[in-house]
């Protein structure tokens, strides 16, 4: 037997009474004199272990008393604000403190219910006052003004006699076992399916197919050895599932052989989500803990290197770190899942947390296995949905998952892309999935247009040309570049290692190079997605080298240009005006442009291997050019000196090429201005009135001669029109509300001019 002594917070009352707090617990007991309080509440402790063999959790080796004061103005709270009252008030109120028997200190607050963790014995003073005064801000005047009337306490002591080896009499409690953290925070699993759900639970299967000996692997290690496991393995080559698979298993056996094990499946954030004030989630996990072995629960954490992203500012005071201890100690029991980037960063942040566990590595399936597991995804589908996958859908499928998603392991990412196919089956009746079907599918998924997805359509290059240079204006020899980097693509020999293709376009300000850009972003990725599939990013933003967190992100928060890749993987990717940003974003950038990913600090992967990037620069465009200037061998000598000039070496030598645009003449700037015109008659305004504008050519003249300048290119011309014709043309449309269902001629004579055809 052992002892547990438990610290008694005793006030002598008024009425000669004594009231006793038994110190991080709910007890609390009035009784005529400290001998009474002592024995009744010692007696009830004993009673409820003998019948129970529950008691209160306390490891307070040598509790101290301590008053703590802080000054505090009392508020007010509502919906329209706080309200504090006139004067400061001195609130004082007991702590208990002292060391525990993991080695770190707690210190209690009795009249509140509520402690704290800390690790330094020299922090207790102002530790405790931060946290009381934190506690207090909470409070209405009239719970603190209440704290106020209780007279000074003594410490005091009980103690209880248990057999700490002794397992808990579960079957004395009615109902089910309450474990209110564990239910709080993690999930139960397997999941209980309702009978209401019935047969549409879930489109994608629960299963891993063709993995019986990793299978039985994770379950020897789990429950014959106890040991922690770590699953290891590329995003897609199915983690998840081993590990479901194996808990439905164990859940199994331990309900047939009374085994009694339960499994509980978290995310990491979730401990530190609800953390109020300082050491709540270091209370959290304790309880977590304790709850864990009463359930002789083990916890399934799916994202492991949260675990030490997650707590304090580094990995040294993290939650992970404050876990390694509990791993150690036999205390906690962990299954996870991590890629092999993921655990390396775990390894050089936190080398202590990986010693706890063994590891269970998986590699791509080979090709018979996958077609094998697709088969099996079929029947599931027929039996499941009464849906068919044909067996050309399942070779296509596998084709172009091949090829236009390399960064993911099969089989994830192929059951994952048939989930979204029986969805969309599903929803529109349909009784097979067949190769039209993961046609559309693979479209709304990448925004890729059916040329590049279906071998028998041909490309069309006079149609591909007619595409561009219409509109594209005036840059002959862009139009061919695109050409030909589309050509590459379709033709299936880009490298699939890098970005689709890395183009620097380079010219005087105004001539079409983000039109451009976005153009060839409407060709490639524009068939299906929502968004638009320009991505662009102003790089004359980040002309400090700390902005490169502001870019790509630092600590747990992804930068602006990670998230937009994350969200659109598909996309031209436009880095504007690229020379204005400091040199450090360019040694950023380096992997990027070489192997086509970004890994940030803690091993997370960002892939723009299905990107077109595009930089733009002004370099070499400072000097004054005509009208009618044709670009020469000597400037085109000029701008690559520039460009070359400014980029370092290991830099440039990343770009696949350089694309100069020329300066617009004359007519090109006509036919813009025409194109710029016509684009009017999409509007909201035009459309819903269904009015067609006619423009004479005289307008479309003034427009010209007025907004166009050889310094800033077509940019003023949109401007122009915007002033003379848009504007106008919006005070005569709001003059003539009746007017609808015709056509407006527009000419100009001192003025916007409009007639009625």
């Amino acid at each position: 037997m052992e002892k547990i002594n438990y610290p008694l917070l005793v006030y002598t009352l008024d009425t000669g009474l004594v009231l006793g707090l038994l110190v991080g617990t709910e007890y609390e007991l009035v009784e005529k004199d400290v001998k009474a309080l002592k024995t009744s509440l010692s007696n009830h402790l004993q009673r409820i272990y003998k019948r129970h063999n529950e008691y209160p959790y306390i490891d307070l080796l040598e509790p101290k008393l301590k008053m703590v004061n802080v000054a505090i103005q009392p508020s007010y709270i509502d919906k329209m604000g706080a309200f504090p009252v006139a004067h400061q008030v001195e609130l004082s109120t007991p702590a208990v403190f002292g060391e525990t028997e993991r080695g770190h200190y707690a210190c209690f607050f009795p009249l509140f219910n509520k402690h704290f963790i800390y690790y330094d014995a020299r922090q207790f003073d102002i530790l405790a006052s931060h946290f009381l005064t934190s506690l207090s801000n909470a409070m209405e005047p009239e719970e603190i003004y209440r704290q106020l009337t209780f007279p000074k306490p003594k410490l005091e002591q009980i103690t209880l006699k248990v057999n700490k080896d002794r397992e808990p009499a579960w079957n004395h409690f009615p109902g089910q076992r309450s474990f209110p953290t564990l239910s709080h925070l993690a999930e139960q699993y397997p999941l209980k399916v309702s009978k209401a759900s019935g047969k549409k639970s879930g489109f994608i299967p629960d299963t891993a197919w063709e993995m019986e000996t990793e299978i039985s692997e994770i379950i020897d290690k789990l429950i014959n050895n106890r040991v922690n496991v770590l699953v290891v393995g590329p995003r897609g080559v199915g983690k998840s599932a081993l590990i479901s698979t194996a808990v439905r298993k164990l859940s199994a056996h331990s309900r047939r052989q009374k085994l009694d094990f339960t499994f509980w499946r978290i995310m990491s954030q979730r401990i530190t989500a609800s953390a109020r004030y300082l050491g709540e989630w270091q209370e959290t996990c304790e309880k977590l803990i304790m709850e864990l072995m009463s359930a002789n629960g083990i916890l399934w954490v799916m994202d492991i290197i949260q675990l030490i992203q997650t707590g304090g500012e580094g990995a040294e005071d993290s939650v992970g770190a404050f876990l390694i201890p509990f791993l150690q100690g036999g205390k906690l029991q962990i299954v996870g899942e991590t890629t092999e980037e993921e655990l390396e960063t775990i390894r050089r942040l936190l080398p202590g947390f990986v010693q706890n566990f063994q590891l269970i590595r998986l590699t791509e399936m080979p090709e018979n296995k996958v077609f094998s597991i697709l088969d099996k995804l079929a029947d599931f589908a027929a039996q499941k949905f009464k849906i068919q996958i044909t067996p050309d859908a399942r070779m296509l499928a596998h084709r172009l998952l091949l090829r236009y998603y390399p960064y993911e392991a099969f089989p994830g990412k192929a059951i994952r892309f048939f989930g979204f196919c029986l969805n969309e089956a599903e929803n529109r009746a349909l009784p097979r999935i067949d190769k039209n079907a993961v046609i559309r599918n693979f479209i709304q998924q990448t925004g890729l247009p059916e040329l590049f997805l279906r071998d028998e359509i041909l490309l069309d290059s006079e149609a591909l040309r007619s595409f561009f240079s219409t509109r594209i204006i005036g840059q002959n020899d862009v139009v061919d570049k695109l050409c030909e980097v589309v050509k590459v693509f379709k033709a299936g020999i880009n490298n699939p290692a890098k970005p689709i293709a890395t183009l620097i376009f380079a010219g005087p300000t105004g001539v079409g190079k983000t039109a451009s850009a976005k153009v060839l972003a409407e060709y490639f990725f524009g068939a299906g997605q929502n968004k638009s599939p320009l991505i662009r990013l102003d790089m004359s933003e980040f002309q400090h080298p700390a902005m490169i967190t502001r870019l790509i992100g630092e600590g747990k928060e992804p930068g602006q240009l990670v998230k937009e890749i994350r969200e659109r993987p598909f996309a031209v990717l436009l880095l504007d005006e690229v020379e204005k940003a400091h040199p450090a974003i360019f040694d950023a950038l380096l992997t990027v442009l070489d192997e086509g990913h970004l890994v940030d600090g803690f091993g997370r992967i960002t892939n723009f291997r299905n990107a077109v990037i595009i930089l733009t620069s002004n370099l070499g465009a400072s000097r004054q050019q005509s009208i009618a200037f044709t670009k020469t061998t000597s400037e085109e000598k000029h701008y690559m000196s520039a460009i070359e000039g400014f980029f370092r070496p290991e830099f440039f030598n990343r770009i696949d090429g350089v694309v100069l645009f020329n300066p617009l003449q004359q007519a090109d700037i006509q036919r813009i201005a025409f194109k710029e015109l016509r684009e009017l008659d999409a509007r909201e305004g035009i459309a819903k009135r269904r009015l067609t504008l006619i423009f004479s050519p005289g307008l479309v003249d003034w427009l010209v001669n007025t907004g166009f300048d050889e310094r800033y290119g077509a940019r003023p011309l949109q401007r122009a029109i915007d002033r003379y014709v848009v504007t106008p043309l919006a005070a005569w449309m709001l003059e003539h509300q009746q007017v609808t269902d015709c056509r407006l001629s527009l000419d100009w004579s001192g003025g916007l001019s409009v007639n009625i055809e």
